[in-house]
């Protein structure tokens, strides 16, 4: 059974005087341990899907399967639930809440899911030594760069231990040096944990990292290649 399931997925915006069609009877599996970026153009329906597969936002018709749980099944209380458990999110705006520190934006999430004091403490200082802001736990974001911010934002993506992550446009704000750096500490947490990623992405940086690169157009899978992963010794 695939990690994620995209069944017949279609989206319809009808707010506005003629119907926009965001999705179009999308089909896709995702399978544990994927690193996969969701490419096209402006328009194509790229965040609108990884915002249902997210539970950020329903389908119209079709339905999401995560882990084996329909979403549509679920209520809104439920579904917030499911997110906080199950799925780490990383956007361009970072989302960082500006009067914690860096360890108490890493805490936030396991403070959600009753994680008590001490091991909240000592996962988010593990995590924020892991993406290499050890010695940064105490800087509020208005003190960091915006790299250093993604970071942060990366760590707590990943302080609920989720079943994936989802990064839309994550690389979107960064210089080149600081995006291919992110980049590289998220693919060693895919080749190292086996962490699941799903980027949203037009940064031609992460599609050439991509193992897996689906293409929309006009809310419709157009292509849907995977290429050849290598190892880094090779």
């Amino acid at each position: 059974m695939s990690l994620i399931q995209i069944n017949e997925v279609t989206k319809i915006y009808d707010g506005t005087a003629v119907p926009v069609k965001g999705l179009n009877e999308i089909n896709l599996e995702i399978e544990s341990g994927e690193f996969t970026a969701i490419v096209g153009p402006s328009g194509s329906g790229k965040t609108t899907l990884l915002n249902i597969v997210g539970g950020l936002d329903t389908p119209t018709s079709g339905s999401v399967v995560i882990d084996n749980v329909d979403l549509s099944t679920y209520k809104p209380d439920e579904l917030v639930n499911f997110r906080l458990h199950h799925i780490g999110f990383v956007f361009q705006a970072y989302n960082l809440i500006p009067v914690f520190t860096a360890k108490e934006n890493v805490e936030f999430i396991m403070l959600l899911q009753g994680l008590n004091k001490t091991d909240r403490e000592k996962r988010a200082i593990e995590l924020l030594e892991a993406v290499g802001l050890g010695d940064r736990v105490n800087n509020k974001p208005s003190e960091l760069s915006g790299g250093q911010q993604q970071r942060i934002a990366v760590a707590r993506a990943l302080a609920s231990k989720p079943s994936f992550v989802l990064a839309d446009e994550p690389t979107a704000n960064l210089d080149s040096a600081t995006a291919d750096s992110l980049l590289d500490l998220m693919e060693n947490l895919n080749e190292d944990f086996n962490m699941t990623f799903v980027f949203s992405t037009h940064d031609q940086r992460v599609i050439d990292r991509a193992h897996r690169v689906i293409t929309l157009h006009d809310g419709a899978v157009e292509k849907d290649e995977l290429k050849i992963r290598l190892s880094k010794n090779n």
